[in-house]
């Protein structure tokens, strides 16, 4: 997809191209490159197991050794039932088809669930990253609670060829302390084991809404998010892109200072995305940026905005799943390879 494209996808937000964040210098950020792995985590704590995982993800499908992620997620089936997920394409109740798309799209990795993952261990372990997702919240307990649980063990992920663990935490919650202390250990023993950690940052308080705006995107929330994330040694950070900020003024919670609001954070979305860059420890722990659910005729541009945010403001890619899935293959294929394009295409640059 050449330069001209992307900017008709981004139609009137096509100044977002050109726009010069005026927050955090991109001087001062860790970006992705060839060489991240080396650059950043042969600095750090992680064995030469986890680095030559870490190598894996980054050194496999279209964006390989780009320093750039594209990663086909599909743990819908827990998460918002497995009817109403594949309700649209019925052929992904057959585990194999997930990781098809994912190989079929070039993909660095997919990240799903257990049972999908130990499913098709033996026939594909071999030929595209695993992430396995090692806890989830499930929606059949009425009235529906939101509550991340384990679902299997991490020692079990590295038997069935894992690269990396994903896991969620509910920030704000009222389980996010039990999660945290759960996921914490985990990701300590994956790292033991020479996997790599992926923490899906999601915040989850319904106090989060106040006078009709959704906090819950909140650039000041979700980065907070973002910096216990890494606090944990999350090597990835998956994040929703945010919307807006100020949700701790406006909640009246947590701790916050003038400057988060004007000069550390502008009102553009690609200043809201690189605060959330900076609490990843300035772009060491890369940030991707999830998809979000389809609606179907605007998902390519959707998806493009997000990519082009994302990458402007010194993320490290994309992680998308009901866009691509939810749709005919060949196209779900064809997204998947636009996105991937955006990040391929050297005229879209770091802000």
């Amino acid at each position: 997809m050449s330069l001209s494209k992307i900017e008709e996808l981004l139609g009137a937000e096509s100044s977002l191209l050109s726009y010069a964040c005026n927050t955090f210098p991109k001087e001062s950020l860790h970006l992705p490159s060839s060489t991240f792995v080396d650059d950043v985590f042969a600095q750090t704590n992680r064995s030469p197991q986890v680095l030559r995982s870490l190598q894996t993800l980054y050194g496999h499908g279209r964006l390989a050794n780009s320093g750039y992620l594209s990663i086909l997620p599909i743990d819908q089936g827990i998460e918002h039932t497995a009817g109403a997920s594949f309700a649209p394409n019925p052929i992904y109740f057959d585990p194999e088809n997930i990781v098809k798309l994912a190989i079929d799209a070039e993909c660095n990795a997919v990240a799903t669930t257990y049972g999908v993952l130990g499913m098709m261990s033996r026939k594909y372990a071999h030929k595209i990253p695993f992430i396995v997702k090692i806890n989830h919240n499930e929606i059949l307990t009425y009235p529906t609670k939101y509550e991340q649980i384990m679902y299997g063990s991490v020692e079990e992920a590295w038997n069935l060829g894992a690269v990396a663990v994903g896991a969620t935490i509910y920030f704000g919650s009222e389980g996010s302390n039990r999660q945290i202390m759960e996921v914490a250990a985990a990701f300590e023993r994956a790292h033991e084991l020479g996997m790599a950690t992926i923490l899906w940052c999601y915040t989850r308080n319904n106090s989060f809404k106040k006078d009709g705006v959704d906090y819950h995107v909140a650039a000041d929330v979700t980065g907070q998010a973002n910096h216990l994330g890494v606090t944990i040694q999350a090597d990835i950070i998956k994040q929703k892109l945010p919307e807006n900020n100020g949700g701790f003024p406006a909640i009246n919670f947590g701790k916050s200072h003038p400057k988060m609001y004007g000069e550390l954070c502008g009102d553009n979305p690609i200043d809201l995305c690189r605060y959330q860059v900076a609490n990843c420890y300035m772009g060491r722990a890369g940030l991707i940026n999830s998809g979000g659910e389809s609606k179907g005729v605007t998902d390519l541009a959707e998806s493009v905005r997000t990519a082009v945010i994302n990458k402007r403001a010194g993320g490290a890619g994309l992680i998308l799943g009901r866009k691509a899935f939810q749709r005919p293959v060949k196209e779900g294929v064809a997204l998947l390879n636009a996105i991937q394009d955006v990040y391929l295409e050297p005229g879209v640059t770091i802000a």
